[in-house]
């Protein structure tokens, strides 16, 4: 009954993919900036202050790339649930121009999507129909530079303006209506080896806005511009000046020794100096969490440049791999804490910071903030020390951390891609989960003497490969905010890499490389639904309601990263 399930589903997706392919090549476009397919929708609104203030319970929009500023990325909702979610089945399929991996994650304002591409094209569409509104191409500058494929993970939207963070390292501002720009800045120099994938986060007339580029030699930040004229408000370096040394710890945040040799390192310091902070990396890949009562903005930073060859980065390299919260109105620096000191296998911090609540080591509930890090462990923190309270038990194996690298390829697990990579976490406020995309991939880490050769090249330091003779998969994890414990786990057939989206349905959403998109039980783990869409799904899904009917989406384009299947379109399902 299942397989039969299954094969109607794939019989109906091919009729949606021949009946819209039409469409999708009557509306391609060539050259210019923005074009116009239909006038907008009458039901788009203004995306107010109080709307972004309140999305946690909103049970109609998703206004925000992960749901909310607490990133818990859960839709309220039930309609769809763990008894009705096998008759799901898709409503429409939204063809893009570019065929090529797609991490977006939409926004939905009223019936009216925005969704992003790679190399920063924005759609404007129906989000019941598929039915296109506008279409914006940006036109790239003649310098981009940029680690783990072209991609885009979203916009930012309020007061009638969508705001795109692009890979020449430009912020731009559009009009919701029309796709018409209505500014652009310079972000920074992408001929330095600055980047944008992520998806920008709106606030208070501030437009907050990381940077990639640590595979490259840059000094990283996080940035405030204001909504309407994009003038810079302030700059958060992650990496200081001065003081980047830190307290040259020896132990990750698990406990264990990281064999580092502190007095070779502090010598090589006190020989050379500590002038290098303006190549020391420290990217900011994912959307910002803002806890809009203490007024503070939590995000995680990157791995250190270059990432294997450390000899020339002595200290602790302050604030990579590290949780920080700063204030909102100002910039300043509030605290941090690094997970992996002096960092030379690339196990950086790259999941977005979600914001909710756990028990403290008394037993009392209080507000936390919580991190998927790629060493496999879901680190939990005091919101407002940033002390640690607890890491979750590893999701996927480990094996001799913290061994260090070689010419010749010394074997650690994770590799560098996770555990958790970029992939958002989300969480259940009633199951008391998170739900963590995992990555097992093991590898060699090789190190090399390499010195900064330009922020337009690759400064890796050596290299981390893949081993061809071992198997790689993914695995879905569930576990407990309140103790560490995983609740519960589901393996697939190839690595997690796209995020995860919970609902009040009792359910989890996530995609996988070889096309599935799965929906489990969000207390047991039981797949309780897939559907083929064609192309790797490596994106967040994201739910939400139109006349009373509950919608899913997700992207389908693939994963330059991993190499999964490229695509181009995004897929919407409901119930019957």
């Amino acid at each position: 009954m299942k397989a039969l399930t299954l094969a109607k589903q794939g019989l109906m997706a091919a009729a949606v993919l021949a009946a819209l392919s039409g469409n999708a090549m009557a509306q391609e476009i060539s050259g210019g900036a923005t074009s116009s397919a239909a006038p907008m929708s009458s039901n788009l609104v203004p995306v107010t202050q109080d709307m972004l203030d309140h999305s946690e319970s909103d049970k109609a929009h998703w206004l925000h790339s992960n749901g909310n500023y607490a990133n818990t990325r859960y839709f309220p909702v039930d309609q769809i649930n763990a008894h009705n979610v096998k008759h799901l089945r898709p409503v429409f399929l939204f063809q893009t121009e570019v065929k090529e991996s797609m991490e977006t994650s939409p926004i939905v304002v009223n019936g009216v999507m925005f969704l992003t591409t790679s190399y920063n094209h924005v759609y404007a569409i129906d989000a019941v129909t598929g039915k296109e509104f506008w279409h914006y191409k940006h036109k790239m500058g003649s310098v981009t530079t940029y680690c783990c494929g072209p991609n885009n993970r979203g916009v930012a939207v309020i007061d009638g303006t969508v705001y795109l963070a692009t890979l020449d390292a430009k912020l731009v501002a559009l009009d919701a209506k029309s796709g018409k720009v209505l500014w652009d800045t310079q972000i920074a120099d992408p001929e330095k080896g600055y980047s944008e994938t992520m998806a920008p986060v709106v606030v208070d007339g501030k437009v907050l806005i990381g940077t990639n580029g640590g595979e490259y030699g840059i000094r990283g930040f996080v940035k405030a511009y204001d909504t309407k004229s994009g003038n810079l408000l302030w700059t958060f370096y992650t990496v200081p000046e001065k003081g980047h040394e830190g307290v040259w710890a020896t132990h990750d945040a698990t406990g264990r020794d990281m064999l580092r040799n502190i007095a070779a390192e502090k010598e090589t310091l006190a020989r050379n100096g500590g002038d290098f902070y303006q190549t020391l990396g420290g990217g900011v890949w994912m959307a910002p969490a803002v806890d809009r009562k203490t007024r503070t903005v939590f995000f995680v930073v990157g791995n250190p440049s270059p990432d294997l060859y450390g000899a020339i980065r002595p200290g602790d390299n302050l604030y990579t791999d590290s949780m920080v919260a700063i204030d909102l109105d100002t910039g300043a620096y509030k605290w941090h804490y690094q997970y992996v000191a002096h960092d030379v296998w690339d196990l950086d911090a790259v999941s977005a910071v979600i914001l909710t609540e756990a028990k403290d080591k008394n037993g009392k509930m209080i507000p936390v903030a919580v991190h998927g890090g790629k060493t496999g462990h879901v680190y939990v923190h005091d919101r407002a020390t940033g002390a640690l309270l607890r890491f979750s038990e590893a999701m996927v194996p480990q094996e001799n951390m913290w061994v260090l690298p070689t010419a010749s390829g010394a074997r650690m697990l994770p590799g560098a891609n996770g555990g958790v990579e970029w992939s958002p976490m989300a969480i259940n406020p009633k199951t008391r989960l998170a739900y963590a995309a995992n990555l097992h991939q093991p590898m060699t880490y090789h190190v090399e003497e390499a010195s900064y050769p330009g922020g337009d090249k690759l400064w890796l330091g050596g290299a981390f490969k893949t081993i061809a003779a071992e198997k790689q998969w993914g695995r879905l994890s569930a576990v407990n905010l309140d103790t560490g414990k995983v609740a519960w786990k589901a393996d697939t057939e190839q690595p997690l890499m796209g995020g995860v989206l919970a609902t009040a349905g009792n359910l989890v959403f996530t995609g996988e490389g070889n096309g599935h998109l799965n929906a489990y039980n969000a207390t047991k783990g039981d797949k309780l639904w897939s559907f083929q869409c064609g192309a790797g799904v490596n994106a967040p899904p994201v739910s939400y309601v139109v006349g009373g009917k509950q919608y899913i989406a997700v992207a389908a384009g693939g994963n330059s990263q991993l190499d999964f299947k490229r695509g181009n379109a995004v897929l919407v399902f409901a119930l019957p």
